[in-house]
Parts: structure tokens; sequence; C-alpha cells
């Protein structure tokens, strides 16, 4: 056990239960527990396996290579549409941790096996980023605006595009890029704090 994620443990409040039998199944697996990301992550020879978290309706144990695990039990799900080789296995109650906790240890098993053997996911070439109308004319129009966003990581700048671009109506679109026009400017990613 790890005393940085100790202390993550002693400020959740919601999930608590839930994330501390996953913590223990984890680490009877014989990862090592670390805190990235601010989530306990649990890695095998400094690379990463797991990371556990809650989010607002269920908590959650993800795989960072998910994609190359085999799931057959069909329990892993792709936690949004874009990601490539994260997958999840969610949760609402520990009895369903408990009662699964063969087939969790399993796949946790299988995880090690898919890092061993160096396997990676073949990822879908990236293609440019096409931004929305609102976006283009707000970079055009304000260069300390532009230059902060493409100092932004490849990834950050795919997050924020997926999210301006996603509203059907232009005044949404708008509405999105004013409102995150100082994290942009911070240097901050959509999802940072």
């Amino acid at each position: 056990m790890n005393p940085k994620v100790d202390a993550y443990f002693s400020k959740v409040e919601k999930w608590q239960k839930e994330l501390e039998k996953l913590r223990m199944i984890l680490l009877d697996c014989m990862l090592t527990e670390e805190l990235k990301w601010g989530a306990p992550c649990y890695t095998f020879r400094k690379s990463n396996i797991a990371i556990i978290g809650g989010l607002k309706e269920y908590c959650v144990l993800s795989f960072f290579k998910g994609a190359l695990l085999n799931d057959a039990n069909g329990i892993l799900v792709k936690p949004g549409d874009n990601t490539q080789s994260a997958r999840v296995i969610p949760f609402t109650k520990v009895r369903e941790i408990v009662e699964m906790e063969p087939i969790l240890k399993a796949y946790i098993f299988e995880a090690i096996e898919v890092e061993k053997a160096g396997l990676k996911v073949d990822f879908k070439e990236k293609t440019a980023l096409i931004f929305p109308e609102e976006l283009q004319r707000k970079l055009d129009e304000n260069p300390a605006f532009k230059r902060a966003f493409h100092a932004l990581t490849p990834g950050r700048q795919r997050a924020y595009n997926l999210y301006f671009s996603a509203p059907k109506q232009s005044k949404t679109r708008d509405s999105r890029i004013e409102k995150c026009m100082q994290q942009i400017l911070n240097g901050k990613g959509l999802n940072d704090w």
C-alpha cells in the first residue's frame, strides 16, 4: 500500500467501499500502487496496467490497454466514442465486485501478460483537426489565444476540439469556447483542475 493512495482514500466520499475493494484485488495481484492523475494507479514494472476512480453514476476499474484484452465475459466498456485503448468495468455495489473477484483477477493477470509481451494498441492514424468555424474565428481574432491553444498538447487540443464541435447550434459552440478561453490561456486542458 502506498501512503499517497491512503491519503486519496481518506478524502473519498462516494464509492469508498467499492474503490477499497478494487484496491485490495489489485494489490492481491502483486501490482505496484501509485498515485497518478490524482487517482490510484496500478503498475507492473513501471508500466500502467489499471486505474480506479469514482464517477457520478458509478466507480470504475479501468485498463489502460483494455482493447487488447480477450473480454471473454463481455464486461469491458469503451468509455467514450473516441477512446481507442482504455476499457472500463463499471460498478455501483461492493457485492458486484465481490461476486466478480475471480473474473477481475483473470482480467488483471491477462493485462499483466499483455504488458509482459510488449503488445501495443494499434491506434488509428490521427487526422488533422478540423476546427468548427467558431473556434477558427476566435483563433484568427486573438493571437494570444491562438498561441495558447497551439501550445497545448495534441491530446488537449483534440479534447477541446471535440467538445467545441459537439453542439448543433453555433451559439452553443461559441458559448463553450468563451467559457474555456481562460483555461486555454492558462495552458490547461479541458479536464484539468
